[in-house]
């Protein structure tokens, strides 16, 4: 299939991948800064940093699920996806820049500041849920064929790696600049503009909006009873607790286990990211159109794992520089198929059931990916102790050295590695997933 076979315009692919800058920033600041800024800048203690964000995963365990459900069923003149894209956007961005603004220190009341900043929290994760739920029930709609999901995808995940450099990699410079509420600021501005500069190419299909009245409890069972939707998102899981650790533990590596500023972790995620930016059309070109998307991401996966582990025996910062291009290649693969293999699974739904239940998936998807959330808090919380940190101390054992090393490197690995065995349970490829897309090639009238 050539470009000028696809059904949607060049345009309108890149104008629904802008639409992922705005969502995905304030979420990779969050991921990847948070524990960092609620800990080590405003000292929460990080036992009770973790004790909340397990309660605040319960949270998600509800309504992650509950809102695709809602999104399937949602009937307006905007359509069912776009108005949690066109009534979500700003209320997430202002509410991402308040969790940044908190006017509380744990040293001296860390009551105040752990309620405000759960508050905060569950507020922000709620419109992100709406809103991404909304967004990425888009992707198996208006792109029909693989060739052109991953086309689109290939496009997102460009505006992604940006949005993993502003979020991700740029908020320590930033801050050290302006403020962690300055830095909260701009990057909720990029994030509205970007929102809203794409909103207007967004459209859905009215052949897909059919009666998807399954009573809730059904539709859970439906979706937990497939085995390749528990398989795929076992491995995201997995992913994103092995990427949630790395963007996690990297400044307080950087600080306590190397010994140089935070602000290099700019640097260095930077290096991955670009990178990532870089191989996503080598992965498309030579890995997903040929191999499939489930041996492109166990290929991606074990990429991860040849790039973080020699960060444990690092030696100085430019030891971590390589490791960081390694890493960068893996991201690269990780990024692109991720949703696209989802798209998959929501495909063979389609054929079970006879509806196109996107909303569910990335739903459950969202509260799987929590779950990897809760994972890494749990993780943190039970280590870092154990080597000795403490918030509360001006100076940290040297003992930390070695626990952020660990932390750096074993989990991920561990992660990464339990991804890679559940895409090798994975079912859709080969035949089978040939005759999902021939049955909904002659439904869809495209023979």
């Amino acid at each position: 299939m050539t470009v000028t076979e696809f059904a949607t315009s060049t345009k309108t692919r890149i104008m629904y991948a802008l639409t992922s800058l705005g969502v995905a920033t304030p979420a990779e600041a969050i991921s990847g800064v948070i524990a960092f800024y609620i800990v080590d800048v405003k000292n929460l203690p990080a036992t009770w940093y973790a004790t909340f964000w397990f309660f605040y995963t319960l949270y998600n365990a509800i309504n992650n699920p509950m809102l695709g459900y809602f999104s399937d069923r949602t009937r307006s003149r905007w359509g069912r996806r776009i108005p949690y894209v066109l009534f979500g956007g700003l209320p997430y961005a202002v509410s991402f820049a308040l969790i940044f603004s908190i006017p509380f220190d744990g040293r001296e009341n860390p009551i105040a500041l752990l309620t405000y900043f759960g508050i905060a929290i569950i507020v922000w994760e709620g419109l992100y849920t709406a809103l991404g739920t909304g967004y990425y029930g888009l992707l198996p709609e208006m792109f029909a064929v693989n060739e052109e999901r991953t086309d689109a995808a290939a496009k997102m995940n460009i505006f992604q790696t940006i949005a993993l450099v502003l979020g991700a990699a740029l908020p320590p410079l930033l801050a050290d600049i302006l403020g962690w509420s300055g830095m909260a600021t701009i990057l909720a501005v990029i994030s509205v503009i970007a929102i809203y500069v794409g909103y207007p190419f967004l459209f859905e299909r009215k052949d897909l909006h059919t009666d998807t009245s399954f009573p809730f409890l059904s539709s859970l069972k439906a979706t937990f009873f497939n085995k390749s939707y528990l398989t795929v998102a076992g491995s995201q899981t997995m992913r994103f607790f092995g990427t949630g650790v790395l963007q996690t533990g990297i400044l307080f590596y950087l600080k306590y286990s190397l010994k140089v500023e935070e602000g290099l972790a700019t640097v260095i995620l930077g290096i991955a990211f670009l990178v990532a930016m870089f191989s996503l059309y080598p992965w498309r070109n030579w890995a997903a159109n040929k191999i499939g998307n489930r041996k492109t991401l166990m290929l991606a996966n074990a990429f991860m794992i040849l790039g973080i582990v020699p960060m444990g025996f690092a030696p100085n910062i430019y030891f971590t520089y390589a490791a960081a291009l390694i890493v960068g290649v893996g991201l690269g693969g990780l990024v692109l198929i991720g949703d696209v293999i989802l798209s998959e699974v929501i495909d063979e739904d389609e054929v079970k059931t006879g509806h196109q239940r996107a909303g569910m998936y990335f739903g459950m998807s969202g509260f799987m990916i929590t779950l990897g959330g809760l994972l890494v808090s749990s993780v943190f919380g039970l280590v870092m102790p154990a080597f000795g940190y403490n918030t509360l101390l001006d100076v940290q054992p040297p003992s930390v050295d070695l626990g952020f090393r660990i932390f750096l490197t074993v989990p991920t690995s561990i992660g990464f590695l339990l991804a890679i065995f559940l895409l090798w349970l994975y079912p859709l490829h080969g035949s089978r997933l040939a005759e999902i897309k021939e049955i909904l090639k002659n439904k869809r009238g495209k023979i």
